[in-house]
């Protein structure tokens, strides 16, 4: 079939489209986002603004118009921390849900874990073992770890790139002092939530999703020779602690001249930075592959072996 895959997530929306067969590598036909930093738009009773709202439905409007040019057969829809935490969220997915006439599935923080890691497991087959996937969003951070296709343990906290960067870096470049501050709240968050992570036994293999951690690699990490025309970055954590020091001195107009970081993501890239390297460092990660596969493919797995 050919289906198609809208992802609301809390910086962009994205619509892909593929080929899917049953037992076949999902092979992409399309793609299209928009830029929406929903974050940017949360008011202090927890709703979206007015002006947020008309940019997720212009974007709605340009997932639909895509998934029309492309004849999707049948299409999926995915809702992560932005809308799923804003008090006027309901409201806002019927009008969505209007536009791009299917349901919206709005997923839990553990769920998008859990559809991230079949991804992961996917990509990187039985081999890696003992797989923990990490992936930071822009209003959480999802972990999971496991040994099959459904991780032991799964969890969401929320320590997005974006909610981050809006709570605790509002100066642009931010001071030695909110940033300091921001490494404290973060591994704060961290001792609460990893329990049931470090009660595992050690990961063979370490893997990181979402724009983030691809950013963060094609600047501080490392190509990889690899089989095929893609593209695979690894990254140290002594790479990243060394990056984001820097990274937080440079305004972000300035850090978009600097390999992988592009301008949607320039404004919270230094708060990703931090979560990353606070998360690595309480999981006494050394090194992250980069996995090109995330939310958006688990969905597409997951919906192929329903059929």
């Amino acid at each position: 079939m050919r289906l198609g895959v809208l992802d609301i997530g809390s910086n962009t929306v994205h619509m892909l489209v593929v080929d899917a067969v049953r037992g076949a590598r999902p092979d992409p036909a399309a793609s299209g986002r928009s830029v929406v930093r929903l974050m940017r738009y949360l008011q202090p009773d927890g709703s979206i603004s007015a002006e947020g709202v008309d940019a997720l439905l212009e974007a709605a409007d340009r997932a639909a118009a895509l998934a029309r040019e492309y004849e999707v057969d049948e299409s999926l829809a995915l809702a992560t921390s932005a809308l799923r935490e804003a008090t006027n969220g309901p409201e806002v997915l019927a009008a969505i849900e209007e536009r791009v006439g299917v349901p919206i599935e709005v997923l839990s923080g553990p769920e998008e874990a859990r559809l991230t890691f079949l991804a992961a497991r996917r990509w990187h087959g039985w081999a890696s073992g003992r797989l923990m996937v990490l992936d930071i969003g822009g209003g959480s951070l999802e972990i999971a770890s496991g040994l099959d296709e459904e991780p032991d343990v799964a969890v969401s906290v929320p320590l997005g790139a974006g909610r981050m960067t809006i709570e605790h870096l509002p100066d642009d470049p931010p001071t030695a002092h909110q940033v300091a501050a921001l490494r404290t709240h973060v591994r704060g968050v961290l001792a609460e939530a990893l329990g049931e992570i470090k009660a595992l036994p050690r990961p063979d293999h370490v893997v990181a999703t979402s724009k983030t951690f691809r950013s963060l690699a094609r600047l501080a990490g490392m190509k990889v020779a690899v089989v095929g025309p893609e593209e695979r970055w690894r990254m140290e954590r002594s790479q990243l602690s060394d990056w984001v020091p820097r990274l937080a001195r440079i305004p972000a107009a300035g850090r978009t001249e600097l390999p992988g970081i592009t301008a949607e993501r320039t404004y919270q890239i230094v708060a990703g930075g931090v979560v990353a390297e606070e998360t690595m460092k309480a999981l006494r990660v050394a090194e992250v592959e980069i996995c090109p596969w995330a939310l958006r493919e688990g969905a597409i797995l997951r919906r192929l072996d329903q059929i």
